[in-house]
């Protein structure tokens, strides 16, 4: 028998993100979700105006790029925080909300936490109810290219 307490925790930010959807009306969700799109940071320069630096996320109905960073600090890898870089048009409000949940609730973790976000953890803001199938799977995208990416990068 399977509960939700077998299930691997999410990070504290995601998970308080978790429990402010949970704790709204069903129809309330997808104007939570707009907050997340409207507080979706730009671009910083760097990226700005060069997409070749950015991965497409083609499994969402928008188009959405992202770029995962990791620190240069001194000391071991496991200390490296990660930071998320998201462009989606203003047009794309539900792929722009997800961009800013996975933004707000990984942003600044350490390797090993963004490594440990259990791969439902899209299906955990009970959304499903409110916005299609296909949309959420461009949200556990989103999720799976930030993690590859980290690894990639915290490897090198």
């Amino acid at each position: 028998m399977s509960t939700d307490t077998d299930r691997a925790a999410l990070p504290t930010a995601l998970a308080e993100i978790a429990e402010d959807f949970a704790s709204v009306a069903v129809r309330d969700r997808l104007e939570l979700l707009l907050e997340f799109s409207d507080g979706l940071p730009d671009l910083p320069e760097r990226y700005a105006g060069h997409p070749e630096k950015l991965e497409q996320v083609d499994e969402c109905q928008s188009p959405l790029f992202l770029v995962v960073e990791l620190d240069d600090e001194d000391g071991s890898a496991d200390d490296r925080r990660v930071h998320l870089f998201f462009q989606a048009p203003a047009e794309a409000p539900t792929t722009r909300g997800f961009a800013g949940i996975l933004h707000e609730g990984l942003d600044g973790l350490t390797v090993p936490e963004v490594l440990a976000v259990p791969d439902d953890a899209p299906y955990r803001f009970g959304l499903a109810e409110a916005v299609s199938p296909l949309r959420l799977r461009g949200m556990v995208a989103m999720l799976s290219r930030i993690k590859r990416q980290v690894r990639l990068k915290s490897a090198a």
